[in-house]
């Protein structure tokens, strides 16, 4: 069994205002903690990976071709392999989650 303390995990900041931190994971899957400020974005992307999560706190605005979504303190979402997506955190508090991705993924896409 692998543990890793939130505390512990590896964390980069892609961008401004968005902090994403490595925590377990297998061969299948892995989960990720991440925070985004008021104001961050999360440009559009899409990947291999799917994608489920939830929102702790705060509001974020998923944004994909035909749809804007909000998700709320204690909502969840998945997000298909290769559906094109990205984020918004058009509140005034702080977004924070966890999501899970299966293949396990090391670092975004779009983090360049």
């Amino acid at each position: 069994m692998e543990h890793v303390a939130a505390d512990d995990g590896t964390s980069l900041e892609p961008m401004e205002g968005v902090q994403l931190t490595m925590l377990a994971g297998g061969e299948r899957m892995n989960v990720q903690a991440f925070e985004i400020e008021p104001g961050a974005v999360v440009p559009a992307h899409s990947h291999h990976h799917e994608q489920a999560g939830q929102v702790i706190d705060g509001v974020l605005t998923f944004v994909t071709d035909d749809a804007e979504r909000e998700v709320g303190p204690g909502g969840s979402y998945a997000i298909r392999s290769e559906e094109r997506h990205g984020a918004e955190n058009r509140g005034t508090e702080t977004v924070r989650g966890v999501e899970l991705f299966s293949p396990p993924r090391e670092a975004p896409d779009w983090a360049e």
